[in-house]
């Protein structure tokens, strides 16, 4: 027996939510037309239209018009957003929420409690699916809403399940670390160009530098202090250089930042 068609509803319309759904249509996961995003204004709903989506002002539509529905809004409107959908969630909806801070917990208790409920942290390459995503599920969704989101959105990158208290370490990992890695692109174009090299041209090559070691890593499946050591020859200019990493202290710092972000992602869970 066929399965029948899918229907996806984005509550939310900014960037994050825009880059799961142009994922699923590029991958042709879901025909636009079977995709609703609500907003309330048109500012973001424009580039949906583009992309063939239907698009509303109504939240409760996205809800009634839709079986897999993605909570996209901001922390602090959210509460207000599941008071309003509530009386429409039946037992056929799988909830999705995009919403950092907002615990699987808190999501069950402002929902009904038959509510399939999956809570998903995506990172901002998504947007050019090339994420790396996280998800868990809450105690009413099953394998068969986990294989279907893991499924779906495999088209934006990496998805993996995890136990719910590993999405805050995520955030720290990877949510916050496209930023850190961003600060270190820049550092790098920034030290060629002291150097003498043109500033865009510089950019690029830093930008496709990270783009290969990252392949590498995924590719080989070999620990980075591997792959690191594979660059450096006695006396050459790599290890020299590394030196003057480990003497500014960039390991620590870094694992530094990943745990400052954690850290906030737990206070900003308990306000």
């Amino acid at each position: 027996m066929e399965e029948p068609p899918l229907w996806v509803g984005f509550v939310g319309a900014g960037r994050m939510a825009g880059g799961l759904a142009r994922g699923l249509l590029q991958a042709g996961k879901v025909p636009a037309g079977n995709i609703l995003a609500s907003a309330p204004s048109d500012k973001n709903l424009e580039v949906w239209r583009e992309l063939g989506c239907r698009t509303t002002h109504c939240n409760l539509e996205v809800v009634q018009r839709s079986t897999l529905v993605f909570l996209a809004t901001k922390p602090h409107v959210l509460p207000g957003v599941l008071e309003e959908i509530r009386p429409a969630v039946g037992t056929h909806h799988i909830v999705v929420s995009l919403v950092a801070g907002v615990t699987i917990q808190t999501l069950q208790r402002l929902l009904p409690p038959w509510t399939k409920v999956l809570r998903l942290m995506p990172n901002l390459p998504c947007v050019v699916q090339a994420g790396a995503m996280v998800f868990s599920r809450g105690s009413s969704a099953g394998d068969k809403e986990s294989a279907l989101l893991k499924n779906l959105l495999a088209s934006c990158g990496l998805c993996e399940e995890v136990p719910e208290s590993y999405i805050d370490i995520h955030t720290g990992l990877s949510g916050s670390g496209v930023a850190y890695v961003y600060l270190f692109a820049e550092a790098l174009a920034e030290g060629a160009v002291k150097m003498g090299m043109p500033g865009a041209l510089a950019g690029r090559i830093a930008a496709q530098t990270l783009l290969g070691a990252a392949k590498m890593l995924l590719e080989t499946g070999e620990h980075p202090a591997k792959l690191r050591a594979d660059v450096c020859t006695p006396g050459g200019t790599t290890i020299h250089a590394l030196h003057q990493l480990e003497k500014g202290a960039l390991r620590a710092t870094v694992m530094n930042a990943v745990e400052a972000a954690t850290n906030r992602a737990w206070d900003m869970a308990k306000d």
